[in-house]
């Protein structure tokens, strides 16, 4: 027996009686229930699932399988047991509005601009389609988008039929139905005729408006986003909380926000350029004064030296700007922070040393990974001995 499907009977039904015909766990031990009638929309067609109560106990999934609609739910029931069902209501609407207007949207795409959608995304919070196009103008989305909204503005209905695959004929469909049998489709007239399996209001009015909201590139198609219904009065709420925080932060009026906000960025940049000019300052006066601190390993100056928290760039940079000034002059430093130990070595040009090698050596001492080149190497791993002790052993290979 299979179960009678309410929600196409009626979209607005939001609480039911059933009997459940039988119980089970699936392959991953979820327990489900199916029930001789469900107004309960399982997932499919591009519309997520509807979520609810069955004897006040949560629905949280509800699929088709193989014509059989289960039901999910946070707790049991047994097979014969009479139930209420409840549907979220705000989340069916907000279904049925997303889906009605990307039938409009894609419906408007494809009239004006011959662009087809090749996929429809709902998501929790946006909703997407791809549309057969690599390149989509701004006049052009406003156009659809103006052209969307006069449709729902005209509370034009939205009529569901059942037809024959013989009776196909007889439509303007933007594509050929999925299906042989048993074929719906959700038409509105003069205007969209479309196969569909989903749930939908019953007049163009009750979507309530169609907002664009941006559009990108994907593969060779173009992937555009948008909100219908109490989704756009959503990100409008939202958005303005954004442009009046911006607002009091830069002290702008918000149809100077674009500019005040380019200035920030550009102050911002040459900011960041000045701290990056006077660091190397500093590291360059650093290495001069670091130069003066060695001592006589084999023939060559060794400058040996143990920091906490330094950055690897910063080091790096360090033991680049002392080989750089003196030839014969070998570097080894080892930083220490809260969970690992790093090493930079580095020779000068007179030295006849391979860096890599050198640390290669002295890594497995502390689990580490790094490389190099002959002249500076860099690497790091866990604190499995001091730094002192792995500064002794990186001093030891150099012999």
């Amino acid at each position: 027996m299979k179960t009678e499907k309410l929600y196409y009977q009626d979209p607005y039904l939001g609480r039911f009686t059933a009997s459940i015909l039988h119980n089970g766990n699936d392959e991953q031990g979820k327990f489900y229930v199916v029930l001789d009638q469900t107004a309960f929309y399982p997932t499919g067609g591009g519309q997520p699932h509807d979520t609810g109560t069955l004897n006040d106990i949560e629905v949280y999934d509800v699929v088709e399988i193989n014509g059989e609609i289960r039901h999910y739910l946070n707790g049991t029931l047994d097979k014969g047991q009479e139930c209420v069902g409840e549907i979220d209501w705000e989340r069916r609407l907000d279904h049925m509005q997303q889906h009605a207007g990307q039938h409009i949207l894609s419906a408007a795409f494809e009239e004006e601009y011959g662009y087809k959608t090749v996929s429809f995304h709902l998501g929790k919070e946006l909703c997407s389609i791809d549309l057969a196009t690599d390149h989509l103008t701004k006049e052009e989305a406003l156009a659809v988008e103006n052209i969307a909204n006069i449709i729902i503005i005209e509370n034009r209905p939205i009529e569901t039929r059942w037809v024959t695959k013989d009776e196909l004929i007889h439509y303007r469909l933007r594509k050929e139905v999925s299906v042989k049998h048993n074929i719906r489709l959700v038409i509105i007239p003069d205007f969209d005729y479309n196969g569909c399996g989903g749930t939908h209001p019953n007049s163009t009015g009750q979507v309530g408006s169609i907002e664009i909201l941006h559009w990108e590139k994907h593969k060779k198609h173009t992937r555009l986003y948008f909100v219908c219904g109490k989704r756009v009065r959503h990100q409008l709420h939202e958005k303005h909380q954004v442009i009046q925080g911006l607002t009091v932060i830069l002290s702008t009026p918000q149809e100077q926000l674009i500019e005040a906000t380019k200035r920030v960025i550009e102050q911002t940049r040459e900011l960041e350029n000045t701290v990056k000019d006077l660091k190397l300052q500093l590291i360059d006066y650093e290495a001069a004064s670091l130069m003066e601190k060695y001592t006589n390993q084999n023939g060559f100056r060794l400058i040996e030296l143990v920091f906490e928290n330094r950055t690897m760039p910063e080091l790096q940079q360090l033991a680049k700007n002392i080989t750089a000034k003196s030839t014969n002059t070998i570097v080894c430093f080892v930083n220490e922070t809260i969970d690992k130990l790093q090493i930079v070595c580095a020779c000068g040009s007179n030295v006849p040393m391979k860096m890599n090698q050198v640390l290669k050596q002295v890594l497995p001492r502390i689990n580490g990974k790094g490389g190099g080149t002959d002249t500076i190497a860099q690497g790091g791993g866990e604190k499995l001995v001091t730094s002192k002790e792995l500064m002794a052993e990186l001093v030891k290979e150099l012999d």
